[in-house]
């Protein structure tokens, strides 16, 4: 069987690792791209290892971007992410990774899609998000040209620190209306569960939040206890599938639960709370404004993603939904929210405004690092891609 190979570079960002490839090494035919990437990964694998690839086997490692020089006037880069299932032969492809948005910049300097000058200290890409058609502006520090990605900046998630890129996502909302039911919380119900409240949030991705006691929960599991846990991880797959239905992403939950396993995003809050961080350090009540959990692709998220914070900050600002209730006391918009999560505390801001009887977010920002882990050639066996 003969091997056919694509360069690519394997990055960091944030707080999760994706292959990320110019489409124009790519297939062009999407089902032939699909395949390509997800053998590349080592995707579907029964086993649930990835040990054929390089996926990593968690929501977090099994990730894919296309980047590419834009074609849209006023724009640097275009951004394509996919979430490739560990288990099953699938990439979804409709919602963004907030965390990898974080190298997106890195990647596009070092393959030359971009250009700093030698003499700036710190450049701003102005990213468009293909997924959601949203814009994203990237401020990164760089040095002869490139950027630099080693500094002090420390990350709740990942072990050692890195340069800080400062991530702008303007009207994370897009198209979208931010309340898809117009009302800050609905009631979903859930087929053997009962009814339960949520506020169904389109920012950054759409997001489900609803009450970590209304799941019999905290807010403060680890990730380890929670996804050994296959029962409740189920019911949280029901109130995710259903959601999804309530916000019109899919036609019914079977569906959402079968072909879009990456949004909408379920997250549970809870009020500020002392808990220990999954490196055993202490957060403590007064360190955070709330707490939160979310699932990625059916498991617990070993930290918070990106685009779940940014979801998170503006659901925060809006009055009547169960995240607002979570901090206690309002908050003013453009404020940071503290978020504590599984692996630590992430401060989010968020814009959010009144706009001719509805809400808009204007604009969220969050902190990151990024960085290259290997750059090379990948190599799949030809004939096991159609």
């Amino acid at each position: 069987m003969s091997l056919i190979r694509f360069p690519a570079i394997w990055m960091r960002g944030g707080t999760s690792k994706g292959l990320f490839v110019d489409p124009a090494d790519l297939p062009a035919e999407p089902a032939r791209r699909d395949a390509l990437l997800r053998r590349a990964l080592g995707s579907p694998d029964p086993y649930g290892t990835q040990m054929d690839g390089l996926g990593g086997a968690t929501s977090s490692t099994s990730k894919v971007a296309l980047v590419s020089r834009s074609t849209r006037p006023g724009f640097d880069l275009d951004y394509c992410f996919g979430a490739v299932a560990v288990g099953e032969a699938v990439i979804d492809w409709s919602g963004n990774c907030g965390n990898l948005s974080a190298a997106v910049g890195v990647f596009g300097l070092n393959r030359g899609l971009v250009a700093a000058s030698p003499t700036d200290s710190v450049v701003t890409l102005r990213i468009w998000q293909a997924n959601l058609g949203q814009t994203i502006l990237a401020h990164l520090s760089v040095r002869h040209g490139q950027a630099v990605e080693e500094g002090a900046f420390p990350l709740a998630g990942v072990a050692f620190p890195g340069a800080e890129i400062v991530l702008d996502f303007l009207d994370p909302g897009g198209e979208t209306i931010l309340l898809p039911t117009g009302q800050p919380t609905d009631r979903l119900e859930i087929p053997g569960f009962g009814t339960i409240e949520a506020s169904l949030i389109n920012a950054g991705n759409p997001t489900i939040f609803v009450r970590a006691a209304d799941l019999g929960l905290t807010g403060a599991e680890s990730p380890a206890d929670f996804n050994r846990d296959a029962a409740l991880l189920d019911c949280c797959e029901a109130v995710r599938a259903h959601g999804a239905v309530a916000m019109g992403l899919a036609a019914c939950a079977e569906d959402a639960t079968a072909h879009r396993p990456h949004t909408p995003k379920l997250a549970f809050v809870a009020p500020a709370r002392a808990y220990h961080a999954t490196d055993g350090s202490l957060v403590t009540a007064s360190a955070v404004d709330l707490t939160a959990r979310i699932l990625s692709m059916g498991k617990l998220h070993h930290a918070f993603t990106a685009t779940g914070a940014v979801a998170l900050a503006v659901a925060a600002m809006l009055p009547g939904s169960v995240a607002r209730a979570a901090l206690g006391a309002p908050v003013v918009t453009g404020s940071e929210i503290r978020i504590g999560h599984a692996a630590g505390v992430m401060a989010v801001g968020a814009t959010v405004v009144a706009d001719h009887d509805q809400w808009r977010a204007e604009k969220v920002i969050l902190r990151r690092s990024a960085r290259r882990l290997m750059e090379g050639w990948v190599w799949v066996p030809d004939g096991e891609t159609p």
